[in-house]
């Protein structure tokens, strides 16, 4: 079996050092060449074109962010960005995703070596899914044939506790899919909690994001923050979150707690709460992502009478989390990712319907 080749882009020689040696240690990857610059590299994958590449953003000659769109313009190929600008800079590596790049990897400011040897599964893990990436799907929202909905003044909106939930989880490639669903759902949709799986201090300037190009407000979500109709509510980095039940009225719990499934915030953890707290009255959908997290969750909803979505295999960046859950049963319908910001809306309350 052909093993995955590596290309390592990073003006550290310390953490190409210590990457490769990370990955070396599996036996199905091999780190082709490592570069100190964008320009450098350019030249040297011309020869022989890697099935993935680790890139830093902060670099000279050539920031990261434009060698990836370089890249992705010229002769697109999965990228992983490493950076240790998450504190400091998250706008710039959303920005990286918003280019193409299929998941971020934060690198602390200091202890790189010891971080780097930790870390060394999450990092395999992640070069193995980025090899996997379907490419054809890392494209702005702009570009995937999805008219935005129309934008509602914050006065139109109808600030009403919602019975009803869509619950939606997704990991890599999903802040690309979660740009396309959110701008084509119109306001009056019921509330939405979503998981996505990001690094702490990422969540808020991606809700931030989407809050932009989306008729729905959207927010990274507060311990207590109500659920109501036209409003996204994002778990945020580093968090659990789940569906609680107030009399009527659905909010959010945050809170911490060990990682599920590998992760923190869990889809699962979501999935679960929500088959608890809404049953039949929720809509759960899962997207594209590596690994398992959610499915056993989508398949208690799908028990509890929600009903269950799952992103197809050809819209997909990577589908393990959609695979699994379709595996385990609980999945009532298999669709692309346009006819999901298509099906969502049938989900209207009548009486919304009528007072569009």
């Amino acid at each position: 079996m052909k093993k995955i080749q590596v290309f390592i882009v990073d003006d550290s020689a310390v953490v190409r050092q210590v990457l490769q040696t990370a990955l070396t240690q599996d036996p199905d990857i091999a780190v082709l060449a490592t570069a100190h610059d964008p320009i450098f590299a350019w030249d040297r994958m011309q020869r022989q074109w890697p099935d993935v590449v680790i890139l830093d953003i902060e670099m000279p000659r050539m920031d990261g962010v434009t060698f990836l769109r370089k890249i992705m313009a010229e002769h697109p190929l999965p990228v992983i960005i490493c950076s240790s600008l998450a504190e400091s800079g998250a706008q710039i590596t959303l920005d990286a995703l918003s280019a193409g790049a299929v998941q971020i990897i934060q690198k602390p400011h200091s202890g790189l070596r010891d971080f780097l040897q930790n870390d060394a599964p999450e990092i395999i893990q992640a070069v193995k899914a980025a090899a996997r990436a379907n490419l054809r799907n890392i494209r702005p929202a702009a570009l995937m044939g999805i008219a935005p909905a129309a934008v509602v003044t914050p006065a139109l909106l109808l600030q009403k506790s919602t019975e009803k939930v869509i619950a939606i989880g997704t990991s890599t490639g999903g802040t690309q899919a979660l740009e396309v669903l959110l701008r084509a759902l119109p306001v009056t949709v019921p509330g939405v909690v979503i998981v996505q799986h990001m690094p702490e201090k990422f969540t808020a300037a991606f809700a931030e994001r989407l809050n932009t190009v989306s008729a729905l407000e959207v927010c990274e979500a507060r311990d207590g923050d109500r659920v109501l109709s036209g409003r996204a509510l994002i778990a945020p980095g580093g968090k659990h979150m789940r569906l609680i039940r107030s009399g009527a009225q659905f909010a959010v719990q945050v809170f911490d707690g060990p990682l599920v499934k590998h992760h923190r915030p869990s889809v699962d953890v979501l999935f679960r709460s929500v088959a608890q707290m809404a049953g039949r009255n929720a809509w759960g959908v899962i997207m594209t992502g590596m690994g398992d997290d959610g499915a056993q969750g989508l398949n208690e909803m799908h028990n509890m009478g929600a009903h269950t979505i799952a992103q197809d295999e050809a819209s997909c960046v990577v589908f393990g989390m959609p695979k699994e859950a379709i595996r385990l049963g609980g999945v009532d319908e298999i669709i692309s990712l346009q006819s999901i910001a298509m099906h969502l809306p049938r989900f209207i309350p009548e009486e919304k319907k009528l007072a569009q």
